[in-house]
């Protein structure tokens, strides 16, 4: 069973909170193309925040 502990909560909310950010941000067109190469919002997203994590934008 997955660990409910506050830590864990709190990073699945941040990281929520970012995919958020993230996804209104983005122009429809974008949306759009990321929809169609991912399949679904939720993956697209991951991809996203995967993406930025592993390259964060320097500023």
């Amino acid at each position: 069973m997955a660990d409910r502990s506050a830590p864990n909560a709190s990073v699945l909310m941040e990281t929520t909170e970012k995919m958020v950010e993230i996804w209104t941000r983005l122009t429809p067109e974008k949306q759009a193309t990321l929809l169609k190469r991912f399949g679904t919002k939720e993956t697209a997203l991951a991809a996203l925040v995967t993406t930025q994590l592993l390259n964060p934008t320097k500023g």
